[in-house]
């Protein structure tokens, strides 16, 4: 059964291959339905892979292979509350490893150009401490990380 609301994420032809990323990476994810088109389209041709329906940790995705017409931004992001040091080090690894690139706070790249907030649940917790100079303390922290290093958020909530 289709669901009700699907996040429709634009691919240059590679739908499928970050499809089959993200179900290998992240748990409760799979790759569940591949739409060949049945006709000619602008940035392909029948037979394609024009749509390829996918889940990510238990969201319903549509991959569509729309050509390089849009791409994605920083604008849209999946967050991933890790419960561990082992946990954000897998996942900020698998993504920047695979093509991917870092940049601030817990945000990276996928080598599609999707963006992900790997953020230790660690890190949610300090920044909103009820003691507002011990979650600045975290926040501050986090300010000068790329990926999250749960041990260093945590020492400096305590301060």
């Amino acid at each position: 059964m289709t669901p009700k609301n699907t996040i429709c994420l634009w691919y240059d032809g590679d739908a499928l291959e970050a499809a089959t990323f993200y179900a290998e990476t992240f748990p409760d994810s799979s790759v569940d339905a591949i739409h060949h088109a049945p006709g000619d389209y602008p940035d392909g041709q029948q037979g394609d892979v024009l749509v390829v329906d996918f889940t990510v940790m238990g969201i319903p995705c549509m991959g569509l292979n729309g050509g390089p017409m849009f791409k994605h931004s920083e604008a849209f992001s999946f967050q991933v509350a890790t419960d561990d040091q082992e946990e954000t080090d897998r996942l900020w690894n698998a993504i920047v490893g695979n093509g991917g690139q870092e940049s601030e706070c817990g945000w990276c790249k996928d080598k599609w150009g999707l963006s992900w907030q790997i953020t230790p649940r660690a890190l949610i917790e300090a920044w909103t401490d009820p003691d507002r100079a011990a979650a600045k303390r975290a926040f501050d922290a986090m300010m000068t990380m790329r990926k999250i290093d749960i041990a260093t958020i945590e020492a400096a909530r305590r301060g």
